[in-house]
């Protein structure tokens, strides 16, 4: 009997059944809570990171805050980025569209003097002609028309979005169209679309930072957390190509995708 091709099979059968066993759980963190806008449950442990950009929304807002004496947050999400830029101006709202979010983010910014308002729709929002000198928006969608209307004139308007190619590696690898509903949205479009309804651009920049999913189970929760990236997402129905990514997982270490991010600062003339 040959004792090392024995013990050797074993080893390949252990690790095999490990890895089989490290995907089955990695599956099942698909229906871990999830609220707000926080991901800290896999980006807090490293489990998902994403490179750095050439620019920093927050300081970028922190700098227009300071001579701000009306402001709205558009798209505040549980109120997590707004709460870190405080102190916040005297007049201060927030809008949100997800309504489970509204009470989460009322109870982050209401101590801080924010009046947080449901929007669900971009083209009517709840808010006087000229009412704000400053309007913030990340990743939040939004009406130019209306935005233009809620700000006073020289009032600014800064917004870093999500392109529509963004983690597009995703898709292709799951076998599923990007969102039609988002087809071209990348920077030139949200800078035309500005243009001619009257905003003069002050700063525009983009970028394509890597984002590294580091297990199978960081990938199925950011796809639970994104819903717009992947429709009624089910791990029952995509077991094999994530099976497949989380092999890659093994071997590599990590799974990498390319984000897509743009920046613009503008202001109504």
């Amino acid at each position: 009997m040959n004792l090392y091709h024995s013990n050797s099979e074993a080893s390949v059968k252990k690790f095999a059944e490990a890895t089989k066993e490290r995907y089955e759980q990695g599956l099942q963190e698909v229906d871990q809570p999830f609220s707000g806008w926080d991901f800290s449950y896999v980006t807090g442990s490293g489990r998902l990171q994403s490179g750095i950009l050439p620019w920093s929304y927050g300081t970028m807002a922190r700098r227009l805050l300071d001579q701000t004496e009306r402001m709205l947050d558009m798209g505040t999400g549980g109120g997590e980025m707004l709460s870190r830029l405080r102190p916040l101006p005297p007049y201060t709202c927030a809008t949100e569209g997800y309504l489970p979010n509204i009470p989460i983010a009322e109870e982050r910014l209401q101590p801080l003097g924010v009046k947080v308002l449901p929007v669900t729709d971009d083209s009517q929002l709840p808010f006087a002609d000229g009412e704000f000198d400053l309007i913030l928006n990340r990743h939040e969608s939004y009406d130019e028309q209306e935005v233009r209307r809620i700000l006073a004139v020289g009032g600014l308007f800064l917004t870093q979005q999500v392109g529509w190619s963004d983690c597009r590696e995703i898709n292709d690898r799951l076998g599923i169209p990007m969102p039609a509903d988002y087809a071209g949205w990348e920077l030139d479009r949200a800078v035309l679309q500005l243009e001619q309804c009257g905003f003069r651009i002050l700063e525009q920049r983009e970028a394509n930072p890597a984002q590294r999913f580091y297990d199978i189970g960081a990938l199925v929760y950011y796809l639970k957390t994104i819903p717009w990236q992947v429709p009624d997402f089910k791990v029952e129905q995509f077991r094999q190509p994530l099976m497949d990514i989380h092999m890659e997982m093994e071997h590599n270490g990590f799974w990498e995708v390319q984000q897509k991010r743009f920046v613009i600062l503008a202001v109504k003339e």
